[in-house]
């Protein structure tokens, strides 16, 4: 039972922890959100938590009621509190600038990588998945996290199939390639994207490196030695690879898809670089776009990005043999599941980042350190993007006059290298930390890859990860 509430009783205490903050501050301030209108957002958390160990046919099945019933949970009492405009304002705003483009990404990636297949006599031992790793998480900078993982993904579970013990690879491979391998451009991780729409130099993030490579090469060293371990199992159980023909093949069939990830690669870049132009602005410097309502608008450049994403989706399908999709094992499975969970996700968090936005500026934030360590707890449950510009802004309004000139004032390089490496590497903490996370986590199952639950994971990420992170606050943040 304690396990349970370990989850709702981290969550919560950092939001009960908020009030306490704006109640100190300026008092013509709007008043906090009520603490009470973050609880559907805990419950969802707790149902993908826990259901799936202790009612795991009837999640399967019952998925998208479980959503429908917290976000109804979450948006009436809203309604109630704010009125109904502005519940069906907030919930619009969120799934339209939010959702809609998050999953129209996601589900582009999908469906691009799942025509490209890698065949070949490379059989997984602890040498080739270190080298696949490594490969990934360089990867992840030039086509981003989502990208690398869906890319990268299948060819690793296909390598290690022959193997019994494998979910601590693929673990390992979303703390690397899912997470941390998209810190060093605004491509790699949406963050940094927003970053750099907001005067963020493009290449800035490259002094970086120095903070990847150490993780890198911590993170690897552990699982080198982790799976040389259940390598050495597998091999004295009498399971083996294939390796019968002479020689080494390795071919890849439906290369020209790397062409549509180029395409969506662009996609994303344009949705930074439009919107400050003057063609797609108004006289007042706001972003053009379809009024959907009230204040609602999804945006032209962000329509343009869904547009290109969807032609690449469609022509990848159009130019690809089904036969290179049923030896992927492509399914609809694992898009559907990420669908399903994380429009309720978005919808119910927003009670959480509006209390966020409030606080954030009267959390007393002013050493890298803290700062690190706020932006990546929240960005471990809550959107690493809002979590990013939320203390990107504090940081902006400390009054620094040396640093990184950005529209929202002059920031410190270690304040800015701080924010960033907590919001991209944090992420890593938890399945709903980053969007590709849960992702790789459905497309294993699938494969048969005993993967660890919602708390199984989290022992991982707290084992391991979080004495790197402290390393870091000591080499580069204090």
């Amino acid at each position: 039972m304690k396990q349970k509430i370990i989850l709702p009783g981290i969550l919560l205490g950092l939001l009960l922890f908020c009030p306490l903050c704006v109640q100190a501050a300026d008092t013509a301030r709007e008043s906090a959100v009520p603490i009470w209108l973050c609880i559907p957002f805990a419950g969802l958390l707790l149902c993908i938590a826990v259901m799936p160990l202790i009612k795991g046919e009837w999640w399967e099945t019952h998925q998208p009621h479980a959503v429908i019933f917290w976000i109804l949970a979450m948006v009436i009492p809203f309604a109630v509190c704010y009125g109904a405009g502005r519940a069906v304002e907030t919930v619009l705003e969120c799934a339209v600038n939010d959702y809609l483009t998050f999953i129209i990404l996601l589900f582009g990636l999908f469906c691009v990588s799942g025509n490209i297949t890698m065949e070949g006599d490379f059989a997984g031992s602890p040498r080739v998945n270190v080298g696949l790793l490594v490969l990934g998480t360089l990867l992840s900078s030039c086509i981003g996290t989502t990208g690398a993982s869906m890319l990268m993904v299948r060819p690793v579970l296909k390598m290690n199939s022959w193997r019994k013990r494998k979910a601590h690879l693929m673990v390992f491979f979303i703390f690397l390639v899912s997470n941390m391998g998209g810190i060093l451009t605004p491509i790699g991780d949406p963050p940094l994207l927003m970053g750099f729409m907001r005067d963020v130099p493009f290449f800035w993030s490259l002094r970086l490196f120095p903070v990847l490579i150490f993780n890198m090469v911590l993170l690897l060293f552990i699982f080198y030695h982790v799976d040389k371990r259940m390598y050495r199992k597998d091999i004295s159980e009498g399971r083996k690879p294939d390796i019968s023909r002479p020689g080494t093949q390795f071919c890849i069939d439906g290369l020209h898809n790397l062409l549509f990830l180029a395409m969506i690669v662009g996609a994303v870049i344009l949705s930074g670089v439009l919107p400050g132009l003057p063609v797609f602005q108004d006289s007042a410097g706001n972003v053009l776009g379809l009024q959907i309502f009230g204040g609602v608008t999804l945006s032209y450049p962000s329509l343009i990005e869904i547009v290109i994403i969807l032609a690449a989706a469609f022509l990848s399908f159009r130019t690809t043999p089904k036969d290179v999709r049923t030896r992927n094992h492509f399914t609809w499975g694992a898009i559907q599941e990420v669908a399903v969970l994380f429009i309720g996700i978005f919808i119910t968090m927003q009670p959480a980042l509006m209390l966020l936005r409030q606080v954030g500026p009267d959390l007393g934030l002013n050493q890298p350190w803290q700062l690190f360590w706020a932006t990546g707890a929240l960005s471990s449950f809550l959107d690493n993007t809002p979590t990013y510009l939320v203390f990107l802004t504090t940081a902006g309004t400390l009054g620094f006059t040396s640093g990184i000139g950005t529209s929202l004032g002059t920031i410190p390089a270690s304040f800015l290298s701080a924010i960033s490496c907590g919001a991209v590497f944090m992420g890593a903490n938890t399945y709903i930390g980053n969007a590709p996370n849960f992702m790789v986590k459905s497309i294993s199952d699938e494969n048969g890859v005993n993967m660890p639950s919602f708390f199984g994971y989290m022992l991982w990420s707290v084992g391991i990860l979080v004495p790197v992170f402290l390393v870091d606050t000591l080499i580069f943040f204090l």
